[in-house]
């Protein structure tokens, strides 16, 4: 079954930084784009994040460069983003995820996503 489950999201303050992890499970996350996504109270889900399957290209969104990183562990089957030097306006769910049209999921598969609240 395939499932992706975040963790490492929590409460920081302005400035503060998180490793949040997306553990995957019923599919190797290297042979496939991983994205991070986030989605603030009463707001779109928006990409923060992906990384490429071969190569591991990065890209990222404006707002997020230079102060977030996404990475992967193979061994691990696990895919990262380290965001730091937060703000209030990054409070959201953050959501780990991928195309899933190949694993049965046409529009995506998500996980549950983690909570980080940036507040003093």
């Amino acid at each position: 079954q395939v499932q992706l489950v975040e963790s490492g999201g929590g409460l920081v303050q302005p400035g503060g930084s998180l490793r949040l992890s997306c553990a995957a499970s019923g599919f190797t996350v290297s042979r496939y784009v991983m994205t991070w996504y986030r989605q603030a109270p009463g707001k779109e889900r928006e990409l923060v994040a992906t990384i490429t399957s071969r190569l591991g290209t990065t890209n990222y969104a404006d707002s997020v460069k230079g102060r977030f990183t996404i990475s992967r562990d193979n061994a691990k089957n696990t895919v990262y983003l380290q965001v730091n030097s937060l703000n209030p306006g990054e409070t959201a769910v953050y959501y780990c995820s991928t195309r899933g049209s190949s694993l049965g999921y046409p529009n995506g598969y998500w996980g549950q996503g983690t909570q980080v609240t940036v507040s003093s």
